[in-house]
C-alpha cells in the first residue's frame, strides 16, 4: 500500500487532500490519487478563506493525533486542496497513529 506520509528524523510529512465546507470535521482514510500518490482525506466545516480551513484542519489533526496545534504546520499547498503538513514529534509514534486512522 502507498503511504500518505514520509518519516524524517524528528517529524513526519503528511500528504492531505482537504475538502472545506464539508458539512462536518472528519478524517476519512487514505485515498490513492490518479498519479498513484496517497493522501489522507480530510473534510472540515470551515470555509476556504483567510486560512480558516487550514486552521480547522490543524485543529482536527491535533485532536486526532494528540499533538499540540503548534506541532503542525503547512509546508506546501496553503491555498490548494492538496497539502503537505509537517507534524513535529516521534515519527514512529505518529506513523502508528496515522496508520490507525487509515485502517479505520
Amino acid at each position: 500500500m502507498t503511504l500518505p506520509y514520509r518519516l524524517c528524523s524528528d517529524h513526519i510529512l503528511l500528504a492531505v487532500r482537504l475538502t472545506p465546507n464539508g458539512g462536518r470535521d472528519a478524517l476519512e482514510g487514505v485515498e490513492i490519487a490518479g498519479d498513484g500518490l496517497a493522501h489522507l482525506k480530510a473534510r472540515v466545516t470551515a470555509v476556504p478563506e483567510k486560512g480558516k480551513a487550514n486552521k480547522a484542519l490543524i485543529a482536527l489533526l491535533s485532536k486526532t493525533l494528540k499533538v499540540p496545534k503548534s506541532a503542525i504546520s503547512v509546508v506546501s499547498g496553503e491555498t490548494a486542496r492538496q497539502k503537505i503538513l509537517r507534524i513535529e514529534g516521534d515519527p514512529e509514534d505518529l506513523k502508528s497513529r496515522i496508520d490507525a486512522i487509515a485502517s479505520a
